[in-house]
């Protein structure tokens, strides 16, 4: 079966939050069909950072994308969340 590698921006909610720590209670919240793969961090402006997550998920999730979103936006100290980018992979 076909994956998806997904891109996510990950905003932080203030500049105070600890990335590497969201990205820690983001990585415990995904179901098992998900695998955070890497991440990076962004330089935005004025001190403030974003989290670019890749994940790798299942092609043929219902929805698509909006389960991951809705998954990594109610984690405690995320902002706002946006795919950046989805290609298919084998």
């Amino acid at each position: 079966m076909a994956k998806l590698a997904v891109i996510v921006k990950v905003l932080p909610e203030d500049i105070n939050v600890n990335l590497d720590e969201l990205v820690s209670k983001i990585k415990e919240k995904l179901p098992e069909k998900y695998e955070l793969k890497d991440y990076r961090k962004e330089p935005i402006a004025f001190g403030l950072q974003a989290l670019l997550i890749s994940v790798r998920m299942p092609e043929n999730v219902e929805g698509g994308t909006e389960e991951l979103e809705k998954i990594i936006a109610g984690v405690s100290g995320v902002g706002e969340v946006s795919v950046e980018y989805v290609s298919r992979i084998s």
